[in-house]
């Protein structure tokens, strides 16, 4: 039977399979795909946590953060941007940056279409991730936001992992463990 960990997300309650990414070192596995009352209740949480943040548009990268960041933005009544882990002919002079996901562990470019650069470009933003553990997501949404000449406001997350307080600045709904083997 595999090992789970019970999470609460406003209160949603879920047991997240836990996943090893390195030899000793497993993750509870948060994937809100599909997941509508999730998604849900974590934006409407998110939105009050954001309430007194001064922002333009919300930001995430692309994939399992877009049905969070697009019910956010309802809920906020802002706009969003998605950065796109390939270029398409279609995206224009896109601005990228490198990144290294855990979830894949390979190093992935973040682009910003052409046409999303006047959602951000000399605005302030609010950076959307369902887990923030490694921080090389956030850096890489960093990056691409500079290059725009955006001003990140705050970072938002569903959960922060591994170092709690590395992750104070944060405004998260909760906090996972690592899982290390004994």
């Amino acid at each position: 039977m595999s090992k789970t960990h019970p999470v609460e997300i406003a209160g949603v309650k879920r047991e997240l399979p836990l996943v090893e990414v390195a030899p000793g070192v497993s993750i509870a596995m948060l994937n809100i795909l599909g997941d509508v009352e999730l998604v849900r209740a974590a934006a409407s949480a998110l939105a009050e946590k954001l309430a007194d943040t001064q922002y333009d548009a919300l930001v995430t990268a692309e994939a399992k953060s877009i049905p969070l960041v697009h019910v956010l933005a309802e809920v906020a009544d802002k706009p969003y941007v998605v950065l796109r882990k390939t270029h398409k002919p279609y995206m224009g002079e896109a601005i990228s940056a490198e990144t290294v996901s855990i979830t894949t562990g390979k190093p992935q470019t973040l682009y910003l279409d052409e046409k999303d650069q006047t959602l951000v470009s000399g605005k302030r933003v609010v950076l959307v991730d369902d887990v923030i553990s490694t921080g090389s997501t956030q850096e890489g949404m960093r990056a691409v936001m500079d290059a725009a000449g955006a001003e990140v406001a705050a970072e938002a997350a569903i959960f922060t992992e591994g170092d709690e307080a590395k992750w104070a600045h944060i405004v998260a709904l909760g906090h996972l463990p690592l899982f290390l083997d004994e």
